[in-house]
């Protein structure tokens, strides 16, 4: 029987990487080439690991990573576990309460989603200003664990004004060297899939102010901010919501994108670490 102790997998990943973890990563379909860049690796895949699920989606590799970048020491998630997959959330948010446990203060979650505000085309990236669950469950529903946070945290400011400033800044600051591409802002609406949404239901998620939607990243931040970690969020814009652009939506466009963009990706997420972790 596997662990459902988050603390155990802790001591476990320790017993394998033994430095302090100031920040956790979690990536996104498609964006999982960041691990690469992780110094001093120490690679454990996930069935190794006491409580923690398989990945079972393309584009999720089912690793942790565990090394320094610039002098910070991460843990980045290669891969995420979804609510659509059959996992009960206790699983999907499993591993953010072993980063919690580990000591980690930050969480960085990253997604691909599909855009409802056509400001922001397929290859643009969106920091996520707040979001709507609109899952169908709250991650937290059941016995709460005191050790972790209170019964009902505040969700005012789920994700950190100050760490959003860093990417707009760190944004503008690789677009000065010249690349080229979008950065926005905006709401994510968390869906629990699997299907793509409906072109009616893109129209109702964006008078409910949703900027963008996803299957992912909402229980996460939930349980990351219960626990008292700091938040970011990035999405990948990878599709225009049903209906907007009149093309059939397919997971192979969402790979493609984050393969697409995954030099500047790679590059703001290095330099936005730096600047959290310091």
């Amino acid at each position: 029987m596997t662990s459902k102790d988050p603390r155990e997998a802790a001591d476990f990943i320790r017993s394998r990487f033994d430095r302090p973890i100031s920040t956790a990563v979690v990536l996104g379909s498609g964006l999982g080439a960041f691990a690469d860049e992780i110094e001093d690796a120490v690679r454990i895949p996930y069935e190794e690991i006491p409580g923690f699920a398989r990945s079972t989606v393309e584009g999720h590799a089912g690793q942790l990573v565990l090394g320094s970048l610039d002098g910070v020491n991460v843990a980045v998630q290669q891969g995420r576990f979804h609510f659509y997959e059959g996992y009960e959330m206790e699983q999907v948010i499993f591993p953010t309460r072993t980063f919690a446990s580990l000591g980690a203060k930050n969480l960085i979650l990253t997604n691909a989603a599909g855009s409802l505000n056509t400001d922001m085309k397929p290859g643009s990236l969106m920091v996520i200003t707040d979001h709507l669950n609109c899952m169908g469950v709250n991650p937290l529903r059941g016995k709460n664990d005191d050790s972790f946070g209170p019964r009902f945290p505040d969700m005012t400011e789920v994700y950190d004004r100050e760490f959003q400033q860093f990417v707009e800044e760190e944004a503008a600051a690789i677009t000065t060297k010249g690349a080229d591409f979008y950065l926005g802002r905006g709401v994510y609406c968390g869906l629990s899939g699997p299907t793509y949404e409906t072109p009616a239901e893109i129209r109702m998620y964006r008078l409910l102010g949703a900027d963008a939607v996803g299957m992912s990243t909402v229980p996460e931040a939930i349980a990351a901010r219960h626990a008292g970690l700091r938040v970011l969020g990035i999405s990948c814009i990878t599709n225009l919501g049903a209906g907007l652009s009149g093309e059939i939506i397919h997971h192979a466009e969402v790979m493609e994108t984050g393969d697409r963009v995954k030099g500047v990706f790679r590059e703001l997420l290095r330099r936005v670490i730096g600047r959290i972790g310091s």
